[in-house]
């Protein structure tokens, strides 16, 4: 079988779908199905893209940096990594004990650090993690994310994988609906009513990515597109198109609604 079916031999797409299916159905109780289901094709797929690049899932280190309520993070655990969450679980409801999400990470055994990433750093050894990953986080912060890349970087294996995933700020869907008057992003009272706004400050783009992948002294690179927003549309039809116009975007990342940058650290890095 191949690489596209099979993870090093380890772990077919469908048993890697079946696992993330039993950790994410637990915890997302109440929600719309088909929101579920984007949710865990979207785990699914970036599970895949960090064992298919180390050759393997079993036995790796795998850090996750944002990834709040920690489906990643614990669907890597069930899968048989040794998986970390960093994060600052500053998010409105991830502390006051009510939901039962919050539970998860411990459930599947994810080592919780609590910590401001840009500020504080990783504060792990040097070349002591397999891949580095953050899903949907850098374009939340107010100040730069350089540092917490930087230090991504110091804490990986030589060989080590990073993968970063953003929303793209010109998709095609803004490029139709901005000149039309209908841009933002959050609702109003989000950011103006809130005493601390978390939304999104500065999405990037494949530009931006690939800036990104120079300073850090990334190797094998990848950009890649997908439209994960577009299947949790409340529309039917909508969700129908996009499967169609999701093919389609994939050979131009630039255009899709969700960019993924994966490389690895330089065997020569220091």
């Amino acid at each position: 079988m191949t690489q596209k079916h099979n993870i090093s031999q380890e772990l077919s797409v469908t048993e890697i779908t079946n696992i993330v299916n039993s950790v994410i159905r637990k915890y997302w109780r109440g929600y719309q199905p088909y929101i579920i289901d984007n949710y865990i094709n979207r785990h699914v797929f970036e599970v895949s893209l960090v064992g298919l690049a180390l050759g393997g899932i079993k036995g790796k280190t795998v850090v996750d940096v944002g990834g709040g309520w920690g489906a990643f993070s614990a669907s890597c655990s069930a899968l048989g990594m040794k998986a970390m969450l960093v994060d600052d679980f500053g998010d409105p409801g991830m502390s006051d004990g009510r939901d039962p999400r919050q539970s998860l990470p411990g459930d599947y055994d994810v080592r919780i650090i609590r910590r401001d990433v840009v500020k504080d750093g990783l504060g792990l050894p040097a070349e002591s993690v397999d891949a580095v990953t953050s899903f949907d986080m850098i374009e939340h912060l107010n100040t730069s994310p350089k540092k917490f890349f930087h230090d991504a970087m110091r804490v990986l294996i030589p060989g080590g994988v990073f993968l970063l995933g953003v929303p793209n700020c010109v998709n095609l869907r803004k490029r139709i609906t901005v000149p039309l008057g209908r841009g933002q992003w959050s609702d109003f009272s989000e950011w103006y009513d809130a005493p601390v706004f978390r939304g999104h400050i500065r999405e990037p783009d494949v530009q931006d990515l690939r800036k990104i992948a120079k300073d850090i002294s990334l190797c094998d690179c990848k950009i890649i597109g997908r439209n994960w927003s577009g299947y949790d549309h409340t529309s039917t039809l909508l969700r129908a198109v996009c499967r169609v116009t999701d093919r389609i975007l994939r050979w131009i990342p630039s255009l899709c609604s969700d960019l993924y940058l994966l490389g690895r650290k330089r065997k020569d890095q220091t």
